[in-house]
């Protein structure tokens, strides 16, 4: 009984354990959330899937073949006890009884058996009489027996609980998993290209297995995630996504999702239509479909790519698809692009103080870039400029890892909201020829007639544009670090960014006359635009590609993510826990009380006596009524029928 209790002790902290821990996920997001470490000892444990741990499963195994035996060797006894009225006890064991004492009466005998078969008939006993050979009579009432029932029920939802359990945990593939008749496959391959031993058929007994659905396509496979894998999962069935429909609140969280599907099935004579939303799935051929998340289904995106590295100003139209890949340069500088996900509504705050009102800064989409030796960064661009600190700017959020936040740039708008302004500028302070252009037009500004003093100015201020070029800000730093002295680099430093912003706002003017456009105001907007365009030019030297991916306009596709089960076990498990809850209440609630009426005529006496399978102090109290209410009947002359307290 200690070692049964000590398991179900155990089963109840694994499920405590199943709840909080999300189960099934993908290993990689348990590694992000919990680190190497624990994601190794978790996964040891079996605590990642709980429910299917071999650990688990024996448990339940183990409870369901004891309990069992325990149910079949005792329920008989039971059984035997709760119809028993125990009519054969003696004199000597009733006056053994702790509560028991002897009634004088002074009535004649059939007036003594009639009242005392009155008292416990009002008193809602059962019971049985015995006479015995020296004229003796014996009442064996019993009342609240039904208590044992309870201890039945108790055990056998122990057992009815842990069959569900086995059924749904799928001992059957854990069995065929040890002799290898089914393998676990972890390759991304297509589907029809998976093997007959990574795959279950139609009638498999139990499973938990996901689906997702892109907007007008149809599957009849559904996946099993096993550990770092999975398994194909068969359905007997196809199912086709018609749409997928989503209501968000103010906030932008999702607030109802459903999907309108179509099911074929070769046994039916038509389709069936049906709506399936969260908390309201669709059973068909016992097997439940769930709405249970969305995601992109393959949206359609199109870009204009700016290459950072050429020598001109370059852009050209890019067209990509969420969930697919493409391909930029050649060789050695050959990069993968990774569509990973696009997001069509982003509700942020973006007031600096935080406490402004969230609002939808429109589409943003999330693509890697992977290196021809497999190393990859992860970018996150937005479609519209953001208004931050009351100024638009493009933004892109660059990381290396997943375990990393995201670093942005931000890239200032021009006056009309294009990042057409800032690649212009950007491209024209790297260009040679014009770097010359620049510093000429701004010796040409300096107050003093000397030639040769301007001619020096002009070409230190070429070699600043140039050293900027190469690493920004950085760069800057080590040549005033390496040619000034200490105390002087300070006002050096504010002495070259001056001219760096004189320099940019030159060049700002001649790459706003390349492109046709009226001179920019030398005002403080002006102003503003060159120090956040100079920023954003030091930052790309950390941008880690020479590609800016502008996201110009999309064609959303959505698709349905559906959970599919089979769980035979589940009606066993709420048949168990009603048995459970009729066993624990009949045991704690029901009172089993016996009592026994022995009526000797030659003494002129009644020998009570009770017992209980508890014995506390309800008890206590009911013998005292009972012997109270009996001596008061068995002295009274007249007739009549006992109260029932």
């Amino acid at each position: 009984m200690r070692f049964a209790v000590s398991l179900l002790t155990l089963l109840g902290v694994a499920a405590i354990i199943g709840t909080v821990l999300k189960q099934n996920e993908p290993y990689q997001n348990y590694i992000i959330k919990f680190g190497q470490f624990w994601f190794e000892m978790f996964e040891m444990l079996g605590l990642l899937d709980v429910y299917h741990a071999a650990w688990f499963l024996l448990i339940l195994l183990f409870l369901v073949i004891s309990t069992t035996l325990c149910v079949l060797r005792n329920t008989p006894l039971m059984l035997k006890e709760w119809r028993a009225y125990k009519e054969n006890a003696t004199e000597k064991s009733l006056r053994l009884f702790s509560h028991q004492t002897s009634l004088p009466t002074s009535q004649s005998v059939a007036e003594t058996q009639s009242r005392l078969s009155e008292f416990l008939t009002a008193e809602r006993y059962r019971f049985k009489t015995k006479q015995h050979d020296n004229g003796d009579v014996l009442f064996a009432a019993r009342l609240g027996t039904h208590q044992r029932l309870g201890y039945i029920f108790t055990h056998a939802a122990i057992v009815v609980i842990c069959f569900g359990g086995l059924l749904d945990g799928n001992l059957p593939l854990k069995v065929q998993e040890l002799l290898g008749l089914k393998k676990i496959e972890t390759r991304d391959i297509a589907t029809r290209k998976v093997p007959e031993e990574s795959r279950l058929g139609v009638n498999n007994l139990s499973f938990r297995a996901n689906m997702t659905l892109p907007e007008g396509e149809r599957d009849n496979v559904a996946f099993v995630r096993v550990r770092d894998g999975y398994l194909v999962q068969d359905l007997p069935f196809t199912v086709g996504l018609k749409d997928f429909r989503i209501e968000h609140y103010p906030t932008g969280m999702p607030k109802s999702f459903e999907s309108d599907i179509i099911i074929t099935d070769p046994d039916l004579p038509k389709p069936i239509e049906t709506t399936i939303r969260v908390n309201h799935p669709y059973i068909h051929k016992g097997i439940a479909i769930y709405q249970s998340d969305f995601q992109d289904g393959g949206s359609q995106l199109k870009f204009k790519l700016w290459n950072l590295a050429a020598a001109k100003l370059d852009s050209f139209d890019v067209d990509g698809v969420i969930l697919q890949k493409g391909a930029l340069g050649e060789g050695a500088q050959k990069l993968s692009v990774e569509f990973n996900e696009f997001r069509q509504f982003n509700i942020l705050n973006l007031s600096k103080d935080g406490k402004g009102k969230p609002h939808n800064v429109g589409p943003n989409t999330t693509l890697k870039l992977r290196n021809a030796s497999g190393q990859a960064r992860e970018y996150v661009n937005y479609m519209q400029p953001l208004q931050l600190d009351g100024r638009a700017y493009f933004v892109s959020g660059m990381r290396e890892t997943v375990q990393e936040e995201f670093k942005y740039l931000r890239i200032p708008a021009d006056d009309e909201l294009e990042i057409t302004g800032f690649m212009a500028l950007r491209q024209t302070m790297r260009d040679d020829a014009a770097m010359r252009e620049i510093a000429s037009q701004v010796a040409k500004q300096m107050p003093s007639g000397n030639a040769q003093l301007k001619a020096q100015f002009e070409q230190s201020l070429q070699q600043l544009l140039l050293t900027f070029k190469r690493g920004g800000y950085s760069e800057l730093s080590k040549i005033i670090e390496n040619a000034v002295p200490k105390d002087q680099r300070e006002q050096a430093a504010q002495t070259y960014l001056k001219l760096l912003n004189t320099a940019a706002l030159q060049a700002y003017q001649i790459s706003r006359a390349q492109r046709n456009l009226a001179p920019a105001e030398p005002d403080q907007a002006t102003a503003i635009f060159i120090q956040d365009s100079l920023n954003a030019m030091n930052d790309l030297f950390f941008y880690g590609t020479p590609y800016y991916f502008q996201l110009k306009d999309y064609t959303l596709k959505q698709a349905s993510g559906f959970q599919l089960t089979r769980s035979p076990g589940q009606n066993w498990v709420y048949l168990g826990s009603v048995m459970l809850v009729l066993g624990i209440f009949s045991m704690f609630y029901i009172r089993e009380r016996r009592v026994w009426l022995l009526l000797k005529p030659t003494q002129q006496e009644v020998l009570l006596a009770m017992s209980s399978n508890r014995k506390n102090m309800d008890l206590d109290q009911d013998f005292v009524r009972m012997q109270q209410q009996l001596t008061g009947l068995l002295q009274t002359q007249a007739t009549s029928a006992p109260v029932n307290s």
